[in-house]
């Protein structure tokens, strides 16, 4: 058994790459370093690198599926498209309750049913992104919020497809490798034909570490520490991603925190939390 440490420092460690996900791409593409193609090019390349180093080729490739590859390019894809136009935070909190929103509907058309509190904290959640997305002058743009919603319903896609693995970092690795291959296929002609900004050395910088370390690494450090959480704990825990990217993004990136962001992230962790509670068990007198 782990000890609770290790799964603390785990847990820590995997919340701070999901953060750092998006500091580093909106990094890129606010200062012109990379474009959104080139930028996810990169990164898949460099995640699948290093995860066939850590499991070996062979074994990932007995391990994933085509599904799993083409949920994580859709993830990948939009996730870079979405942060040409959002800030750091509300581009994480925006992906982070269209995850759970994905997972809840998922689970509701298999047969799971909410609990009264899980249900007010739905409706909660809901109540609060459309605040975030409500016209206005504080409102993100409209077309980067879809992107990003369609990106958390991949990273959704990626997460149901592989619930349950046996060996989730192989099963990472070997999705990885195949989400390579179609990227290289998918990105390259458009590169041909749509022009994007030279890639900097610092472009080049930011999306091996955004592929390799936060991806790759964070994804596996991830799945370690899931040995020793409950799926409640696990997704309480990353309630505090969304908080820790507008945090870099105010010390990176020098985005203002305005009070909508702060509102709209209040609401929506609040309702996130509770739609994460367990439903109560009945015991029998």
């Amino acid at each position: 058994m782990t000890p609770a440490y290790k799964i603390f420092a785990y847990t820590i460690l995997a919340l701070l790459a999901f953060a750092a996900n998006s500091i580093l791409t909106r990094l890129a593409l606010i200062e012109g370093e990379a474009g959104p193609w080139a930028f996810t090019l990169i990164r898949i390349l460099a995640g699948a690198l290093i995860l066939a180093l850590l499991i070996g080729p062979h074994k990932a490739l007995q391990e994933g599926s085509w599904k799993g590859a083409i949920a994580l390019l859709i993830y990948a894809l939009f996730f870079s498209l979405a942060y040409l136009m959002l800030s750091t935070g509300t581009g994480a909190l925006i992906l982070f309750a269209a995850v759970q929103f994905a997972m809840l509907g998922w689970g509701y058309a298999k047969g799971e049913r909410l609990s009264h509190l899980q249900w007010v904290g739905f409706i909660l959640a809901m109540a609060g992104l459309i605040y975030l997305l409500s016209p206005g002058l504080e409102a993100p743009p409209l077309i980067g919020s879809v992107l990003m919603i369609l990106a958390g319903f991949g990273w959704g896609a990626y997460s149901i497809i592989g619930k349950g693995a046996g060996n989730p970092s192989a099963q990472t690795a070997g999705n990885f490798i195949r989400a390579a291959l179609l990227i290289t296929v998918v990105v390259i002609p458009v590169l041909l034909l749509y022009e994007e900004p030279n890639i900097s050395v610092k472009g080049w910088a930011l999306a091996l570490a955004s592929g390799a370390i936060t991806s790759g690494l964070g994804y596996v450090i991830w799945y370690s520490a899931l040995k020793g959480l409950s799926a409640t704990r696990a997704g309480l825990a990353q309630l505090s991603v969304p908080a820790l990217a507008a945090l870099g993004g105010v010390l990176f990136v020098s985005e203002p925190l305005t009070f909508r962001f702060v509102m709209a992230c209040a609401i929506i962790l609040c309702g996130v939390a509770l739609s994460t509670l367990p439903r109560a068990k009945i015991k029998s007198p």
